[in-house]
């Protein structure tokens, strides 16, 4: 059972459903069924985010979409809408995950164009060995380990006044709030200038069943710059 029970928010989205849509949320009554119906929908390679509300009806999404679908739905069986940001350099995509905790350990749903950065079971005691989990599943098309950091956990019912599960444009200022809370390091510079590459059968797998559209679009070295992106990973 979670550990916490959050009232619902200013907005919810109940009252906005059809009744198909009302019977597929009342599905999504744990974790692993959430990370189900993410899984199930196509990834999303649009410049655009989706509310809560537009990606049941679109069936379709981004991580950071994803994440704070999950979120939603999280709340709905009593837990905290939390998400959080993982930061790579310069030369990847961020990527969001809903959080959700049980006996103290925290567990992760994130929809994802890669195979090994979906569900975390709740089993890691802290964000931070939770965010270390994804590490060696953190890389570009290149096949480079990108993974550097985390920020701290978002909780999106101080958003609550802002109607963050059916407005779309809401979603801008969730990515806004991201951009300005903690981060926390997970490498060294030193530790980062000795990673060895990631051998290509990973990366082949973790690439399964990927829309290349989605995919971030790897920079020549000498080109390293980075930007939010709407679709993240």
């Amino acid at each position: 059972m979670p550990e916490s029970r959050e009232t619902r928010g200013l907005d919810t989205i109940t009252s906005h459903l059809r009744p198909r849509e009302r019977l597929a949320l009342g599905k999504l009554r744990t974790p692993r069924a959430i990370q189900s119906f993410l899984d199930g929908v196509p990834y999303s390679s649009d410049s655009c985010y989706r509310s809560p509300l537009t990606v049941l009806r679109d069936r379709v999404a981004h991580c950071f979409d994803g994440a704070v679908f999950a979120a939603m739905c999280l709340r709905e069986i009593g837990f905290r809408p939390l998400i959080l940001e993982l930061l790579p350099n310069r030369r990847d995509d961020d990527h969001i995950l809903a959080l959700f905790r049980r006996s103290g350990h925290w567990g992760a749903i994130a929809k994802s164009n890669f195979v090994g950065l979906r569900f975390r079971e709740p089993i890691f005691r802290t964000l931070r060995e939770l965010s270390l989990s994804y590490f060696e599943d953190y890389f570009n098309a290149a096949g480079e380990k990108t993974l550097r950091g985390h920020t701290t956990s978002l909780d999106l019912s101080a958003l609550d006044r802002h109607s963050w599960t059916t407005r779309d444009e809401t979603m801008d200022l969730i990515a806004a709030r991201l951009d300005r809370i903690r981060k926390h390091r997970l490498l060294s510079p030193a530790m980062a200038r000795q990673l060895a590459p990631v051998h290509p059968l990973m990366v082949k797998a973790g690439l399964l069943g990927s829309d290349p559209a989605g995919l971030f679009k790897v920079p020549s070295p000498g080109h390293q710059t980075r930007t939010r992106s709407s679709g993240a990973r």
